[in-house]
């Protein structure tokens, strides 16, 4: 297969981003023909761009285009410059787009309809933000009804990640063409007993809650540090924030300062060693996700792989991955009280913890990478061989 993995940001971290990478990867390594199309945006949250653009990352030719903002009544709909016809008159077996609401995914899906090509779509998709206002937020629903009526009725496919998502997809994108591919995780790293520590390993507490992604408004840290607030006693653990700043951290540890917890706060930033970041997640006495919203949550994978005890928000697919609390404890999105009270429970009960730990080892052996990269491969397989029946139809009639 020669297939088109197209993107927004690229050789960056973020879930989409792993999951892109990844699928590069793997398609490499079967022998299949890859290209990334991927524009310079480095950090959305900042509108940071990249300015050094290597041709090729992990042995993959990745093609770069500079994306600019296009305002539309208040929204922001980053389109990439010159995309369009570079997707259009490369020929590609399928091109596959990554994210819902963005110029590129446009970009791919009129490529593929003036070229005769096939497409695909993974839809990430994310709802509104509690924050944003009524109108904004009308105005981001009417995206996902033109994005529904154009680029998804183009698209052969539409790759959801849970249940839950396909179920909010199916509100305004054909539902016949929406499959389930969870993402997945290359487990044989982190069942590998790790190697010792480093001059580069950050020092950490011996117990510490954990908390690893974006330091963004809809990660739900202002929740989490008002949790930390109320922990008492025993329960009164430090907090190891491990992420890249997306314009959040100086706000929070402003809050963590009035709530007294500053001191109890350790900022890590983004951690470039694997290995690294392994050990960090592996020694979290509990790991925490307090999320607005996630469509899956990697991290999950990762936590339960390594054996961290799970405490998140019951948002988005995230039931779905904690196998509806048998992996993890649920609590309701900024209730900062039941937050707490969930953390103490993991500490307290540990006969419980011990069996959802159990229980999540076990369970994640399903979200192996190798099954989740099939599955995308299969789909392909799907949309390429229904478009050559297809037009072998067209050319006998």
């Amino acid at each position: 297969m020669n297939v088109a993995l197209v993107t927004l940001r690229f050789d960056a971290p973020g879930g989409v981003e792993t999951t892109v990478r990844q699928l590069a990867q793997y398609l490499k390594s079967q022998g299949d023909q890859v290209t990334v199309y991927a524009t310079d945006l480095f950090n959305e949250g900042r509108w940071e761009r990249r300015t050094d653009f290597p041709d090729e990352v992990d042995g993959v030719p990745v093609r770069w285009f500079p994306v600019y903002k296009r305002l539309i009544p208040g929204l922001t709909l980053p389109l990439p410059v010159g995309m369009t016809e570079a997707l259009r008159t490369t020929p590609h077996d399928l091109i596959h787009a990554h994210s819902h609401r963005y110029g590129h995914v446009l970009t791919s899906a009129a490529a593929a309809a003036s070229s005769g090509g096939q497409s695909v779509i993974s839809t990430h998709y994310h709802p509104a933000s509690s924050w944003e206002t009524p109108w904004r937020a009308d105005l981001l629903r009417g995206q996902d009804f033109l994005f529904g009526a154009s680029a998804y009725r183009i698209a052969a496919r539409l790759i959801v990640e849970t249940e839950f998502e396909a179920g909010q997809v199916r509100e305004f994108a054909p539902a016949e063409k929406i499959r389930v591919v969870p993402p997945g995780i290359d487990l044989a790293p982190w069942k590998e007993a790790p190697p010792p520590t480093t001059a580069t390993d950050p020092p950490l507490p011996e117990r510490y809650l954990l908390f690893a992604g974006r330091i963004a408004p809809n990660k739900g840290l202002r929740t989490l540090i008002e949790a930390l607030s109320r922990l008492t006693g025993s329960h009164r653990l430090p907090l190891v924030v491990m992420g890249r700043d997306w314009g959040e951290q100086a706000s929070l540890e402003q809050l963590a300062r009035a709530r007294g917890v500053a001191d109890r706060v350790i900022w890590l930033g983004h951690l470039k060693g694997a290995a690294s970041y392994r050990r960090v997640v592996r020694r979290s006495t509990v790991f925490v996700l307090p999320s607005e919203y996630e469509a899956f949550g990697l991290v999950l994978l990762e936590s339960m792989v390594a054996g961290s005890p799970i405490v998140a928000t019951s948002v988005g697919g995230v039931p779905e991955v904690l196998a509806h609390g048998k992996a993890g404890r649920l609590v309701p999105y900024e209730d900062a009280a039941a937050l707490a009270q969930a953390i103490e429970a993991t500490l307290d009960d540990e006969a419980t913890t011990r069996a959802m730990v159990q229980f999540s080892r076990e369970y994640v052996e399903q979200f192996s990478l190798r099954r989740s990269m099939e599955m995308h491969r299969e789909v392909y397989r799907e949309v390429i061989e229904g478009g050559r029946s297809r037009r072998a139809t067209s050319l006998a009639n």
